[in-house]
């Protein structure tokens, strides 16, 4: 089946944070959509993805202990109004899409930001997946996968005490395998919120890791 090609975006609200447009398909369909982007930078107006919004890290610690656990945090999610169980995330910058890997560039400072983690010789970023849709919706919203393989020692610290702007954290969770099995059976985290599907993928791919 031949896909509906855009006419037109017709710009309905703009500002430094979101926009929304209506994407005009020359069948007389109209289609609205919130993004960060501008206008001349829509997806639905590109042939390839190019880069992403954001960054999404599956963080595998090695403990002290010998044991592997999965890196999660408690962060408050504005549009829910609670802390969910997160990872580590966020937007890749100006300065990051002028170096030679983006993605990898924004999630190291990310990770120092948000857990104080400095990536040692001997640690791993492995690229998961270049560009997943967070949803396909209302929003045009992507963000890059990938894991992160680290030795914690005595020589990291784990601290949110990096976090900027309206970012807020309320503690890490390192959760065990057969922690990560119980979240993902209950659907819901210890406290019975539920979490972000990122969350959701990091425990699986945490799981898949073992198998």
């Amino acid at each position: 089946m031949k896909k509906p090609v855009l006419k037109k975006a017709e710009p309905l609200f703009e500002n430094r944070y979101v926009n929304v447009y209506d994407l005009v398909y020359e069948d007389g369909r109209h289609y609205y959509d919130a993004s960060r982007r501008k206008q001349d930078d829509l997806l639905a107006g590109k042939e390839k993805a190019g880069l992403p919004d954001a960054v999404s890290a599956f963080v595998i610690l090695r403990c002290p202990d010998g044991q592997e656990r999965l890196l999660l945090f408690h962060e408050y999610r504005y549009p829910t109004g609670r802390y969910v169980l997160s990872i580590p995330s966020g937007l890749i910058d100006e300065q990051d899409r002028e170096t030679e890997d983006p993605c990898v560039h924004a999630i190291l400072r990310e990770l120092k930001e948000e857990t104080g983690l400095i990536l040692q010789e001997g640690d791993e970023v492995r690229l998961i997946s270049p560009f997943v849709f967070c949803t396909p919706g209302l929003s045009d919203e992507s963000t890059a996968l990938l894991a992160v393989h680290a030795t914690l020692d005595s020589s990291h610290h784990l601290s949110q005490s990096g976090a900027e702007g309206s970012e807020i954290f309320d503690g890490f969770q390192l959760v065990t395998r057969k922690q990560a099995e119980d979240i993902l059976t209950r659907g819901t985290d210890d406290e019975g919120e539920p979490y972000p599907l990122v969350t959701w993928a990091a425990m699986m791919y945490f799981l898949r890791e073992f198998r």
